[in-house]
């Protein structure tokens, strides 16, 4: 099975250019054909090909489901993208894979990348959900200090300061999610969190965690906490 996305399918039965031409042009799909396609917010549409454009691809809905979620809850993960993007990159996609609701990428003291380019993260992004099924789409969230951060829920920051007065406090990620709630957890940068950052958080409400003996790099941090949460929530 291969899953189209097409947003505006409900007012505009018509798959976008890059979509039209991959069913098209690389999946030699023709008029009569039933494909599935979805808006990216939860809907699956059964579909059968018009007028197989490698542009325009027209089709005719034939029904719409709205499949039950895969989880409860509401997962984000905040997490600081690398010094290398690839490592983001992979995490973006491997979140959206698991089930990740919502992305935030965090500027923090010690990001040693401070811009990213956001297109080209939302394209992962989609690409990820579609490869996986997913007929609702995660939001993507740009660059944004700890400090403007406005979360409800349930709040966990993933920091790993020795010494740090607040450490003999944290438990482990799976002892503190709850099934069914809202749950972000925070994953700083390659150089970890400051102890700003941390008096910050824990002043917002946030609950310090672990995940792990092991110490873990950023990008397989933020797998870790949204598999962790995810399972909790199956």
């Amino acid at each position: 099975m291969y899953l189209f996305y097409a947003p505006d399918i409900a007012q505009t039965p018509v798959l976008p250019e890059e979509e039209s031409n991959h069913c098209v042009q690389v999946l030699r799909r023709t008029a009569g054909d039933e494909i599935q396609v979805t808006d990216g917010v939860g809907n699956l549409y059964h579909c059968v090909i018009t007028n197989p454009h490698r542009k325009h691809c027209e089709v005719r809905i034939e029904r719409v489901e709205t499949p039950v979620p895969l989880h409860e809850g509401h997962i984000h993960i905040c997490i600081a993208p690398t010094k290398n993007i690839d490592r983001t990159e992979w995490a973006i996609e491997k979140c959206v894979e698991m089930g990740v609701d919502e992305i935030t990428l965090l500027l923090c003291d010690h990001s040693e990348r401070k811009t990213v380019n956001i297109d080209r993260l939302q394209k992962i992004l989609v690409s990820a959900a579609k490869q996986s099924l997913k007929t609702r789409f995660p939001i993507l969230h740009p660059m944004t200090k700890m400090t403007d951060l406005q979360i409800a829920g349930d709040r966990f920051i993933a920091h790993c300061i020795e010494g740090y007065k607040a450490s003999d406090n944290k438990y482990a990620l799976q002892q503190c999610v709850q099934r069914g709630h809202a749950t972000t957890v925070l994953i700083g940068a390659e150089g970890d969190f400051s102890p700003a950052e941390v008096e910050w958080a824990l002043a917002n409400g946030y609950k310090p965690v672990s995940l792990g003996a092991a110490r873990l790099r950023t990008e397989t941090a933020a797998i870790v906490a949204c598999h962790t949460v995810v399972l909790i929530n199956e």
